[in-house]
């Protein structure tokens, strides 16, 4: 009986607490839907006007976000999207054609292409340099799979080129060119307290061309004779990602160089660049030249900018 009459006494003040608790339950709830309604009051508004928004002003006259982002659809938006759709309708090509495109066929192409023009594909990361480089093998397989290209004719062209297949050492390599060793100094200052050497370049670098780029000058080696040996002594022998001394130039300037990536030379094979070459052979045989534009309407391409 005394258990009983406990257990009877725990429910009954269990029940009386949760009486007491549901005013305050319900009060908690109405301050809480009112907090929402007045967060989503104040925040929609501010959703509307977020094109409004200031970012530059010139005499009094106010650029907003809005005509910012106008101009720059305008601008680079088109080539941007083009770019974007062209990379996607070869990959549904890829799909249809039951083609496939690996790493060491990209691997490749990047250290050919290098071996000729280190500038290629200069200011790009390299992953979107990589997806570039897959989207037109992609494309190039597809406009070439029917075409026959005989084994004799493949290795009368390795034996004609062979040595384009022997390809040396080169550092992607980006630079901040100054007047002054005192200038150099302070950029490599800036950039071990914590400034992004893209940034620095295109802010300090007197070489207009490599500063549009970030300082990018691409994959360099000696076979590259628009870069002062010095720099290409200096890229071969610092570690990836760290800054380099200043370095005296021929022509009485300075710079500080970064490098990024190392694509190691080596020697390729008739049976790594068999493939290679049979694309190229057949591409030459296609009677005009062919972007990913063409198979816009088999793929059903509809985009913002219409026709």
């Amino acid at each position: 009986m005394k258990y009983g009459r406990s257990h009877k006494e725990e429910l009954t003040r269990q029940k009386r607490r949760k009486l007491k608790t549901k005013p305050l339950i319900f009060l908690l709830g109405i301050l809480f839907l009112s907090n929402l309604f007045w967060f989503i009051g104040w925040l929609i508004p501010e959703k509307s006007q977020g094109t409004k928004e200031e970012v530059a002003s010139v005499s009094g006259e106010v650029i907003t976000r809005e005509d910012w982002m106008t101009a720059m659809e305008k601008g680079v938006g088109r080539e941007t999207l083009l770019e974007l759709v062209n990379e996607k309708v070869m990959e549904v090509a890829a799909k249809k054609n039951d083609i496939d495109v690996t790493d060491k066929e990209i691997d490749l192409e990047l250290a050919l292409i290098h071996s000729v023009d280190n500038l290629a594909y200069s200011g790009l990361e390299p992953e979107d340099m990589r997806q570039k480089i897959r989207s037109g093998l992609i494309l190039e397989k597809v406009l070439t799979k029917d075409v026959v290209i005989e084994d004799k004719a493949i290795k009368s062209n390795f034996k004609e080129n062979k040595t384009l297949y022997h390809v040396k050492t080169a550092y992607r390599t980006a630079a901040i060119f100054v007047n002054t060793a005192e200038e150099g100094t302070q950029a490599k200052r800036e950039i071990k307290e914590g400034s992004n050497f893209t940034v620095l370049a295109k802010e300090r670098s007197i070489d207009v061309s490599s500063a549009n780029l970030g300082g990018d000058l691409g994959y360099i080696n000696e076979q590259v004779e628009s870069i002062d040996p010095a720099i290409v002594k200096a890229a071969s022998e610092i570690k990836e990602n760290t800054v380099s001394d200043v370095i005296a130039l021929n022509d009485g300037t300075f710079a500080i160089i970064q490098v990024t990536d190392t694509m190691k030379g080596r020697s390729f094979k008739f049976k790594d660049v068999k493939e290679h070459i049979k694309r190229e052979l057949a591409l030459e045989q296609l009677p005009v030249s062919v972007s990913p534009e063409a198979f816009w309407e088999e793929f059903d391409v509809k985009w913002f900018y219409g026709e």
